[in-house]
């Protein structure tokens, strides 16, 4: 027999209430909103709304050249830019068969854990700053500052680098760079001592991320969760190891992961993370090798340095058949998806190629546009005020919501 759903009384309809949390709200950091039914103080449902940017970026992938779509990539996650550039051109590269020399794996590492440092640094900062703890952002927001300086040493932005190429890279790495990266590796255990000194025993910190928003290993599985996100729910998942791409392989470092699957497991996993890609920095810089960071000019799939453009004819040539004309790149008519670990999970990019140096079909599969589905759940039953744990535990970035 069919359960009959008696209808709500006036009193339980009095005190249901429909709450716009976002898009202006401070926690939420990024153009969010979340749609909430509330009884009370306690969350009913939750309905997200993916954002407002209309950013458009697959769409755009379809209309650059596969050095010119660099340039949107900053743009999604912006918290790590260095590490979409390195997705991007990671699936154009498998795409076109291209193996680049062992010099630029190396420093594109170097680089991609740089920037895992720099996107857990600021969602623990701020996850830190929305549940009242001060102190802890202004620390991790202070060696953000000193990694843009290093990476504006590099190719001179701090924030949209556009770093790497086809190929390659825009540069190599200088002394000054090699420098800035061991006074950085030196110095930030001391700081991620300070930070875990200020919240892993904060009382008012873990009582309010502490068995909040548990996501069980379940549940991450069924629903794709990665990262970690996935990791602190006890998934083992990490594509450095699993699928070893650039250095990852030459290198020794640990799968961080935890059991319990909530905010505080969330924040410490990323904590323990950032120790790990410091082992993963240091060993790469002191085995960086020699050579080039291209592949050869002679392929006609890079851009040459500017001395060769102004300097050789042979340079000249190949600047011209690469940005002028379609002789640059000969793409197979393939298709491919190719990903990375970056900093928030699996950033994967799915390629169709026509035979053109434009991708006929350019889709991605951005972590936070995954992860932002497991709101209503794991809010659902909690108080008004956890919102802004959980949501700050996702670390969803709005530019990879709305494409």
């Amino acid at each position: 027999m069919a359960s009959v759903v008696e209808p709500e009384s006036p009193v339980e309809q009095e005190y249901r209430w429909t709450l716009n949390f976002g898009p202006q709200h401070p926690a939420t950091h990024t153009t969010l909103r979340l749609i909430l039914q509330i009884e009370g103080e306690r969350v009913l449902h939750a309905a997200p709304d993916i954002g407002y940017l209309h950013s458009g970026f697959e769409k755009i992938g379809e209309h650059l050249n596969y050095n010119q779509y660099v340039t949107v990539t900053d743009r999604m996650n912006y918290i790590s830019p260095m590490a979409n550039n390195i997705a991007w051109h990671h699936a154009v590269e498998t795409l076109l068969g291209i193996e680049v020399p062992k010099r630029c794996k190396y420093i594109r590492t170097i680089l991609a854990e740089l920037a895992r440092i720099s996107d857990h640094l600021l969602c623990n900062g701020a996850a830190a700053l929305d549940t009242g703890a001060f102190t802890a952002f202004l620390y991790a927001f202070n060696q953000r500052e000193v990694l843009y300086n290093i990476f504006e040493t590099l190719c001179g932005a701090r924030f949209t680098t556009s770093y790497t190429r086809v190929g390659g890279l825009m540069y190599d790495a200088t002394p000054k760079f090699i420098e800035q990266v061991r006074a950085f590796v030196k110095n930030f255990p001391q700081v991620h001592g300070e930070v875990c000194r200020l919240l892993n025993r904060n009382r008012i910190f873990v009582e309010r991320t502490k068995g909040i928003g548990v996501l069980s290993k379940e549940q991450a599985i069924n629903r794709s969760a990665t990262g970690p996100i996935a990791r602190a729910s006890g998934v083992t998942r990490d594509l450095r190891k699993d699928e070893p791409y650039l250095a990852y392989g030459d290198l020794d470092f640990n799968v961080v992961c935890s059991t319990e699957g909530d905010c505080f497991h969330r924040y410490l996993v990323r904590m323990d993370e950032m120790l790990e890609s410091l082992k993963i920095v240091e060993q790469a810089l002191e085995n960086l090798p020699a050579g080039p960071v291209n592949v050869p000019m002679a392929d006609r799939l890079i851009l040459p340095d500017k001395s060769r453009v102004y300097n050789t004819i042979e340079g000249l040539i190949t600047h011209f058949e690469v940005v002028m004309t379609n002789r640059g790149f000969q793409a197979p008519r393939d298709e491919c998806y190719a990903a990375i670990e970056a900093p928030n999970g699996e950033l994967g990019f799915y390629l169709v190629s026509d035979g053109s140096d434009i991708a006929y079909r350019a889709r991605c599969r951005p972590p936070s546009f995954i992860h932002f589905a497991l709101f209503p759940d794991l809010i659902q039953g909690h108080m008004v005020s956890d919102i802004v744990a959980v949501l700050g535990s996702l670390n969803i970035i709005a530019a990879e919501l709305d494409r």
